[in-house]
């Protein structure tokens, strides 16, 4: 009872947030009663302010950026599902940037040492009070090492190195506790409450949302997706990523590299250094299929703030806190798929969601291909500079859910990537053929990766992994042949009292929503007039 009354005054406060900058309009969809939209109509009369002049998207990400950084991760988490929040606020919802107040640097300087247990005169020998970005999670400082050296590969013989120091701010752990228990109370309520919201998987955003800052909240893991990442770029010389300094990098402290270029998004600055314009944007998308279509694993926040050109032209790369892996299968679905769709093999293209196993047997194949087919025809007619790849999957995604096709957020994730991809390189050369620049990276994969060699290559290895284990695998069946010889069948009692709650709820009538949004209103206006 306390902790729904916590949640109800938290709820309350979030609600009066959502009136003011006019977000409310994301219940009015939802399966609500007629009291529900009454006091729903009333709290926004009470509480609400018109904001003329901004889409519904900037309207809500305005609301989640007030609301603070669990709310801004939620609306990040929320800009890779278009299938749930649809497409023009999934497209709005991505352009919302992770800014904040910085935090005093003296905690900063607090925060390292606690990690490390020495002074930060031993780690740095200068270190910039003034931060250079502060986010939700973290703010970013820069530094001079202290006597060991520790950055790029360039830096030699013990001198200081020029680095970037990332620190997490100061009781974030605890305000993402506090709002992910939160996000999770209401997601349980939605979604066994309120008749229609299972389909819209609440607890799976949340569960989505909760990895994520997982990940996020141990900078260790960051440092790890940006080692990987340098690794499979390590010969590449269009392309930099910055090195990890490991002694200097803990759970709540990120040491890398310091990057010297100019802002992908400064086009002046980039044309006054002499830099072309549309190599950078070509290098942009082929730096983007290297990752998601040669290693299966991408930066997945691609967007002008976390990219830079170094004064040779390559391009730079920082934030490596959400990345996104696919696996071969996954890769040679995509490469044929969209080779179909480009081709006008309509046939094609249905074909390979049924053999990926993303749309279920039992539908049509020639009823997909005409959907297929509806996406594809407009496009098609389209020169080949204003085809979007991103806003092609992005469509393509809506039509398979009628066919029965679950959501695959790494398909999400790569699709919200390619869309923020296409924008920076487009940012830098609004005429540029995005199918031109991809074609080299497209068939180098393609002919290593699609060929008959490919194929007998990957049939050779799925047997000798198969004949490793066929040991394991018999005496796993020995043991089961064992132990059903002994004692028969039996269902543990776990599996009993599970199979007893399925038959009482079958014999239970669909209950009415408990509560609903206006219950939770007026317990909250209850609780705040009563402060």
């Amino acid at each position: 009872m306390l902790t729904d009354l916590r949640h109800l005054r938290r709820l309350f406060a979030i609600g009066r947030c959502f009136a003011r900058h006019d977000a409310l309009f994301v219940l009015r969809d939802a399966p609500l009663g007629a009291s529900a939209r009454g006091a729903l109509a009333l709290f926004q009369a009470v509480f609400g302010r018109k904001r003329p002049g901004l889409r519904p998207g900037e309207r809500l990400a305005n609301a989640l950026s007030e609301l603070g950084p669990s709310f801004i991760k939620l609306g990040q988490v929320l800009s890779v599902r278009p299938d749930l929040i649809g497409a023009a606020l999934a497209e709005d919802l991505g352009r919302l940037r992770d800014r904040l107040p910085p935090f005093p640097a003296k905690l900063a300087e607090r925060t390292i040492e606690a990690e490390f247990g020495r002074p930060l005169a031993s780690l740095f020998s200068a270190f910039d009070r003034e931060p250079v970005a502060a986010a939700s999670i973290a703010q970013v400082h820069f530094a001079e090492t202290a006597g060991d050296g520790q950055a790029g590969d360039e830096q030699s013989g013990g001198q200081p190195a020029s680095v970037a120091v990332k620190i997490l701010r100061p009781g974030v752990e605890a305000a993402f506790a506090r709002d992910l228990e939160l996000f999770a109370w209401l997601a349980d309520n939605a979604e066994r409450r309120l008749p229609g919201m299972d389909r819209l998987r609440p607890r799976d955003v949340v569960a989505t949302l909760r990895d994520w800052v997982a990940i996020e909240l141990d900078l260790r893991l960051e440092a790890a997706a940006a080692s990987e990442l340098r690794d499979n770029f390590r010969d590449d010389p269009d392309v930099v990523v910055p090195a990890i300094d490991w002694q200097r990098t803990a759970r709540r402290v990120l040491t890398v590299q310091r990057i010297s270029g100019i802002p992908i998004e400064d086009r002046a600055a980039l044309q006054d250094a002499g830099i072309d314009l549309s190599t950078v944007a070509e290098r942009v998308i082929r730096l983007f299929l290297k990752q998601a279509l040669r290693d299966g694993y991408f930066h997945a926040d691609m967007h002008h703030g976390n990219l830079f050109v170094a004064p040779d032209g390559r391009i730079e790369m920082v934030d490596f806190g959400i990345m996104g892996r696919l696996d071969l299968g996954t890769r040679r679905f995509m490469a044929e798929m969209l080779g179909a769709f480009l081709s006008g093999n309509w046939r094609r293209a249905a074909e390979v969601h049924f053999e990926a196993g993303y749309v279920p047997a039992d539908r049509s194949v020639d009823l997909f291909a005409q959907a297929c087919r509806s996406i594809g025809e407009p496009i098609l007619d389209r020169p080949m500079t204003e085809i979007s790849i991103g806003r092609l999957l992005a469509q393509l995604f809506q039509i398979t859910e009628t066919f029965g096709m679950r959501t695959q957020p790494h398909l999400l994730l790569l699709q919200k990537t390619m869309v923020t991809v296409e924008g920076v390189a487009r940012s830098l050369d609004p005429d540029i053929n995005f199918w031109e620049a991809a074609r080299p990276v497209i068939e180098d994969w393609a002919g290593r990766n699609m060929g008959p060699e490919a194929r007998l290559r990957e049939i050779a290895g799925n047997l000798t992994e198969t004949a490793r284990r066929l040991p394991q695998i018999a005496r796993g069946f020995e043991a089961l042949a064992g132990s059903l010889q002994a004692d028969g069948l039996r269902l543990s009692d776990g599996s009993l009292r599970e199979l007893a709650k399925i038959q009482t709820r079958a014999r239970r009538p669909l209950l009415l929503a408990l509560w609903t949004i206006a219950a939770l209103l007026a317990a909250g206006l209850l609780l705040g007039l009563s402060q």
